[in-house]
């Protein structure tokens, strides 16, 4: 990620094939970037919270899914001096905005997964009738 001010960096194009904001849509958009990133809105928390918290996650996809999120910007991993030493991952206020915006997306289709499998049934007996 650039230190450039972020009112100074050109607008990305999702439509353009080679714009980098194609793989952060990637990250940010994938099955487990989403889930992290509204997890982390409830605040900070540490790698085994958050395994525990997303059902299904492996710990190499949460590690790469961080690791991701970091480089992105929305995620800050923060090394507490202890013995062990004790890692948490937070938010960055970049990543509270999006989190807020994929928190309102999960609570969209969790309020709207009636109407969907509903969908679903329709289409598979559709397609089983053709």
């Amino acid at each position: 990620m650039s230190d450039t001010d972020p009112a100074q960096a050109p607008r990305g194009d999702l439509f353009s094939e080679s714009c980098p904001s194609r793989e952060v849509l990637k990250h940010v958009t994938s099955r487990w970037g989403v889930l992290l990133l509204v997890a982390l809105g409830d605040g900070a928390q540490r790698f085994g919270e958050l395994r525990r918290k997303v059902g299904g996650i492996s710990e190499k996809m949460l590690a790469q899914t961080l690791v991701w999120l970091e480089q992105d910007g929305f995620v800050q991993r923060i090394v507490q001096s202890a013995a062990p030493p004790r890692v948490e991952y937070r938010l960055t206020p970049l990543g509270e905005e999006i989190s807020r915006k994929m928190g309102e997306l999960a609570e969209w289709i969790e309020t709207n997964m009636g109407a969907m499998l509903a969908a679903q049934r329709k289409t598979a007996g559709a397609v089983h009738a053709s």
